[in-house]
């Protein structure tokens, strides 16, 4: 069986996945999905390692394919690093990525480090970055919206100031880069700088809330696409 471990991004929580989760274990697959934590002055190398403990809950239990939206792009590639053995494939679904060192704040352009610093420092006690309205994400039908508007969380400042910790192991594990078009950051060449397939979903950032259908297959190929590397 396949285990999909779905890592919510910036903002967000495992809530995030609700539409997916339902469709995969209807496919056959099952779906966990890790809680980064809402409280706390928390880091990108705290979220990894509560990824890592997910990981290890089900290592030995079939193949496991470990997807990051946006920010856990980031967090799950320095999971994988951590368990080069137990990840079959990395997916990135609009998902911040790059080599060791790579942070949120080393590769967003200046214009969003600067509003993310100036949000924390003005209503967030220069620790935590307040919730962008949901049109950020690219949500703008009404249900949604206030769907979304009422689940939107704080996120700490730690998490976009750290930078990935890589042994390069993550390197040798296959991986797909899911890119959202029209998209405001160029997360396909994020994924392509780190040797990753790239795929492209018509949809917003927040596809997985407004087109679950196809996001769920394409996971799926994923899958698939990891078992054909094996038999080669």
């Amino acid at each position: 069986m396949t285990t999909f471990v779905l890592v919510h991004g910036a903002w967000h929580g495992p809530w995030a996945w609700d539409r997916i989760v339902p469709l995969l274990r209807a496919a056959g697959a099952r779906a966990l999905t890790p809680d980064l934590g809402a409280v706390g002055d928390r880091g990108l190398h705290d979220d990894a390692g509560t990824v890592v403990a997910a990981i290890d809950t089900v290592r030995r239990e079939g193949e496991l394919v470990l997807v990051g939206h946006s920010y856990a792009g980031l967090v799950v590639r320095e999971a994988a690093d951590a368990r080069p053995d137990a990840v079959g494939h990395v997916v990135l679904v609009d998902g911040w990525a790059g080599p060791d060192g790579s942070g949120m704040f080393t590769l967003a352009p200046d214009a969003f480090v600067d509003a993310m610093r100036t949000a924390a420092g003005r209503s967030g006690h220069g620790r935590r970055i307040p919730a962008p309205p949901p049109e950020a994400f690219g949500i703008v039908d009404a249900d949604d919206t206030a769907w979304l508007a009422a689940r939107l969380l704080p996120q700490p400042l730690r998490t976009f100031t750290e930078a990935t910790r890589l042994t390069g192991a993550v390197d040798r594990i296959p991986g797909t880069a899911v890119h959202c078009r029209p998209g405001a950051y160029p997360f396909d060449r994020f994924g392509e700088a780190v040797g990753y397939r790239t795929r492209v979903l018509d949809g917003p950032h927040d596809v997985m809330l407004t087109r679950p259908e196809p996001l769920a297959r394409m996971l799926m190929e994923t899958s698939s696409f990891k078992n054909e590397k094996r038999r080669v």
